[in-house]
């Protein structure tokens, strides 16, 4: 085996974050009956989203394909923002979900469902406390301080399918950080950051909570998703201002969801304001 060179690009480059093991990943998560068909890892892509969102269009991947990256380049949040990290430095994937039996009006839900899936995931695997902001982000807490360390980003893929797009930093040092309020799941503790584990933890988790969320026709009720949500969400209960389309702001406080999974702002004047879509902002107390 030849040295390593510090600059080298390879694959081993970084001896503290290994490649995935796909064919690891295939033999824990592919089971007759189960979700999952198919589990694909690419080296570098743009975006997971956008490839698998392409592979459905051609009507080469159907429902429970996954597709893993060890590093996107064009990575995107909701909003059209940015998502980049270091290669092997975080867990990058998308799937490919198609609830036939579920109404349209209820797919709403399918970020919140991933979003108690990661985290329920992340707390077997990883030992690390993570909190949900509305609608789409886990949150840590690095040095007394919340940080985002992930995101997911739900998108539409044909008529009849949509593509969960899932990132979360993992083992960023916090020289590697993009932002100041960006944090990972090792800078907050995190008692085990290998990512092989995790990705199966998470993939397992969201596997459980899609099949209750369907049996129960996406009734978030029926499921337990909403009171699995609302127990783990960082944004009920505090002071919010919410940036809507139109520029337009609600501030108040985030008091509910309601059965669309629309959070619910209490303003000050006394309106109770359901918000199915913006940017949420935690204001800290006065």
């Amino acid at each position: 085996m030849r040295p390593q060179n510090p600059s080298d690009d390879s694959r081993w480059s970084d001896l503290d974050r290994p490649p995935l093991n796909a064919a690891a990943l295939r033999r824990g998560l592919i089971r007759e009956g189960g979700l999952y068909r198919d589990i694909d890892v690419v080296q570098r892509t743009g975006s997971t989203n956008s490839d698998l969102a392409a592979l459905a269009a051609a009507g080469d991947a159907g429902e429970g394909a996954v597709l893993v990256a060890e590093e996107q380049t064009a990575g995107r949040g909701r909003l059209d923002r940015s998502w980049t990290a270091p290669p092997r430095s975080g867990c990058f994937f998308s799937v490919l979900l198609k609830p036939a039996e579920v109404p349209v009006a209820r797919w709403g839900w399918l970020p919140l469902l991933t979003g108690v899936a990661v985290a329920t995931g992340l707390a077997r695997a990883a030992g690390v406390d993570t909190a949900l902001k509305w609608p789409n982000d886990l949150l840590v807490t690095v040095g007394g301080e919340e940080r985002k360390a992930g995101g997911i980003l739900a998108e539409r893929a044909g008529e009849d399918g949509v593509v969960i797009g899932v990132g979360i930093n993992v083992t960023l040092r916090a020289d590697e950080l993009p932002v100041p309020q960006a944090g990972s799941l090792a800078l907050a503790g995190a008692a085990g950051t290998d990512r092989d584990p995790l990705l199966r933890a998470i993939l397992r988790s969201l596997e459980e909570w899609y099949g209750r969320w369907r049996e129960a026709l996406g009734d978030p009720a029926a499921s337990g998703l909403q009171e699995m949500y609302t127990a783990g969400c960082a944004t009920l209960g505090r002071t919010v201002r919410a940036e809507l389309p139109g520029d337009r702001s609600v501030t108040g406080e985030a008091v509910a969801l309601d059965g669309d999974g629309r959070l619910i702002i209490a303003t000050d004047n006394g309106v109770r304001e359901p918000v199915g879509a913006g940017d949420i902002v935690h204001l800290r107390p006065a």
